[in-house]
């Protein structure tokens, strides 16, 4: 499975806030972690450590206090400049939330080819892949359906499409089942697992449940701000 460079690399990733009075809360104390091609790597922890924040970091929604971020081919992230930056993320990372955040007044399909409009490709030069993806989820006949008119797993599910729209190195997953019911969180949990396998898609996904965790190769525990290997 390990490669000889990571595909994504953290180093000594801290995060503080300001709390008030001049005091400050350090969520992240001293993150490391490599994640390797074709890896699936849960990260598990009690809520409020800071697990959301450090998926931010990796995904270069926010930047650390101090650390850097590594991607394969890239270097150190946070040296780009904000717009070259948006590009990368835009085109390397992938992104699947608790909310899906689905656009209520597009389709399922167009909702999908989002993250290519947003690199400025044409909705037209688009629709086969985004129609694809809704294939391989096994949703396609749903394509057409405006958000509303998906159920809670389907919604997810083209949330998962739109994520893999511009063929990203790496999906990061932030409680992706959290509101789904068993019946659907196991599905999705099966996609995912698919799509490792058969497609080498990469995901770091920071999850509480603990089946979704045991179908990946790692689970780390992130606890007192820093990352531990977790054992059985």
């Amino acid at each position: 499975m390990k490669k000889s460079t990571p595909l994504l690399e953290a180093r000594h990733v801290r995060k503080v806030y300001p709390s008030g009075q001049g005091h400050m809360l350090e969520i992240l104390r001293d993150v490391n972690l490599q994640v390797y091609p074709g890896e699936m790597v849960a990260i598990v922890g009690e809520s409020g450590t800071g697990k959301s924040t450090l998926l931010h970091i990796l995904g270069t929604l926010d930047h650390p206090t101090s650390g850097e971020v590594h991607y394969q081919h890239h270097g150190s992230i946070f040296r780009l400049k904000d717009d070259d930056l948006a590009i990368f993320r835009n085109r390397r990372i992938g992104f699947v939330f608790q909310f899906h955040h689905l656009l209520p007044e597009f389709s399922a399909w167009e909702n999908v080819a989002m993250p290519a409009l947003i690199g400025r490709r044409h909705l037209s030069s688009v629709r086969e892949r985004a129609y694809a993806l809704l294939e391989l989820l096994g949703i396609a006949d749903r394509a057409e359906h405006l958000p509303a008119q998906l159920s809670g797993g389907e919604q997810q599910r083209v949330a998962v499409a739109r994520a893999l729209m511009n063929e990203p190195e790496i999906i990061l997953a932030d409680e992706p089942t959290g509101n789904l019911d068993t019946r659907n969180a196991e599905a999705l949990y099966e996609e995912f697992v698919t799509l490792n396998r058969q497609h080498g898609q990469t995901f770091v996904i920071v999850t509480h449940n603990r089946s979704l965790a045991a179908r990946t190769h790692r689970i780390l525990r992130l606890a007192d701000g820093v990352l531990h290997p977790e054992t059985s």
